[in-house]
């Protein structure tokens, strides 16, 4: 049923999608000329609440009734207020992990208790701000404990406070985002020589130390590997527990990182098939013997978002055509430093912002960008594209133009979320304007220009 149900979810989505693009350029969001902008990002709105819903409903299923469970967006995926607060008005909270996420949440309206705070180097300053305020800390390491010490010494604190494990499970099929590897940098090694011996020690010492934190996921990592780092999660916790002789560690923290498929609009896997693989490899965890937390992102954004540029010029060189387009590294950087690992697909439109057919042509779709790695496709057969037509790249509401990368001054596009009604009329709203060229100067020192003089 849950497969059924994606399939529908596909599809509808990539139907409020061409509404929308055509609607765009309808409405002088995106156009194929001047002066019509030549480049903006949509999120589907109802996408991202379907996805919240998913989540919400596929952990309800599956845990023992009244269960704790608190569900938070990884502000890092798409750190947009509007986006946090559509978010949190669909149940969620936020995992933040630098105090400019810190403020994007307390921005949205989002309470203490709703907020997790992780990161590898916290400051000090940071950790005072977050025991102050009550919200929950996940330690990344034995240095950070000692200066916990000293903080929860001097001023009792609502906050809930865990320790982040590395599981040393191994790593998936994107070096630079396995987070569990045997010499991750994030966490408490948990299978170094006499860590876990370590570790326990370390609660037995701290009774405020009553939750346990692992993020064993990320794109290309498999469920069940992911669910491997879980497994030793719960397992770390039933032993300092019997340790204790209490139930001292009351909460789990599973993080998140369920990968998304960007070779088509079909959603797989689900947050619900994510559940079963948990309940078949620790099925104690959805007993109500450990509150929940999930610090879920890509899974739940990167569907929802899409890019829509204008084709500048055509031309040939090598006898290889080339689309140069306004969207490239600024917004797909990943993909333009790493394609094999990032590919991206690619949607033609015309510049009516109609659907682009006609025989396919191997040619490469470039960005703005002065270098010549800048290409969201290589050689992709699609129909030729020619001067004012739209491409569109679908999958990019997380970690795509939400992580805007300032090279050459390229300015942050606009954002506008989009709603369809049952008649098909497309209402957009405006999430973030596009960057204005005084604001480039701005940040770029403008006001202190005689400073070096």
């Amino acid at each position: 049923m849950a497969d059924m149900g994606t399939e529908d979810a596909a599809g509808s989505a990539a139907a409020r999608r061409d509404l929308a693009v055509r609607a765009a350029v309808e409405q002088g969001i995106v156009g194929g000329a001047d002066p019509a902008p030549p480049l903006v990002c949509l999120l589907d709105v109802a996408g991202i609440r379907a996805s919240a819903t998913a989540l919400t409903g596929a952990f309800a299923a599956a845990l023992a009734p009244a269960a704790p469970a608190l569900h938070t967006f990884a502000v890092k995926a798409c750190p947009l207020v509007p986006v946090l607060r559509l978010l949190a008005d669909a149940g969620l909270g936020c995992e933040v992990a630098s105090p400019g996420e810190l403020a994007l949440a307390r921005a949205a309206g989002l309470p203490a208790d709703r907020i997790v705070l992780d990161s590898p180097a916290k400051t000090e300053a940071e950790l005072r701000e977050a025991l102050a305020l009550g919200i929950a800390v996940n330690a990344d390491n034995r240095q950070e404990l000692e200066r916990l010490d000293a903080l929860v010494g001097r001023a009792p604190t609502a906050s809930p406070i865990g320790v982040r494990i590395n599981p040393q499970t191994g790593a998936g099929a994107i070096d630079a985002l396995s987070t569990a590897t045997a010499s991750s940098k994030f966490g408490i090694a948990l299978r170094d020589p006499g860590a876990r011996a370590r570790l326990v020690r370390a609660y037995l010492d701290r009774p405020w130390l009553t939750r346990l934190h692992v993020h064993s996921g990320s794109q290309g990592v498999p469920l069940p590997l992911i669910a491997e780092g879980v497994r030793d999660l719960h397992a770390l916790a039933e032993e300092i527990n019997a340790a204790a002789g209490r139930r001292q560690v009351d909460t789990l923290d599973i993080g998140g990182g369920l990968p998304v498929n960007f070779a088509s609009d079909e959603e797989h896997p689900t947050h619900a098939q994510y559940a079963a693989a948990l309940r078949g490899a620790v099925p104690a965890l959805f007993d109500g013997s450990y509150g929940l937390v999930t610090e879920f992102g890509r899974s739940l954004l990167a569907k929802h978002g899409l890019v829509l540029a204008r084709v500048e010029y055509t031309k040939t060189s090598g006898s290889r055509p080339i689309a140069l387009t306004h969207a490239g590294v600024q917004l797909a950087t990943r993909t333009a430093y790493a394609p094999a690992a990032w590919p991206v697909r690619i949607l033609p439109y015309d510049a009516k912002g109609a659907p682009k057919t006609g025989d396919p042509v191997a040619q490469d779709v470039a960005g703005p960008a002065c270098f010549a790695g800048d290409l969201l496709a290589a050689a992709r057969e699609l129909p030729p594209l020619a001067p004012g037509d739209l491409i569109g790249v679908p999958d990019t509401g997380a970690y795509f133009f939400t992580a805007h990368y300032g090279y050459n001054s390229l300015p942050r596009p606009a954002v506008h979320g989009f709603t369809v009604s049952p008649g098909g009329e497309v209402r957009f709203a405006l999430a973030r304007p596009a960057q204005s060229v005084e604001a480039i100067v701005a940040e770029a020192g403008g006001a202190f220009g005689d400073a070096l003089l």
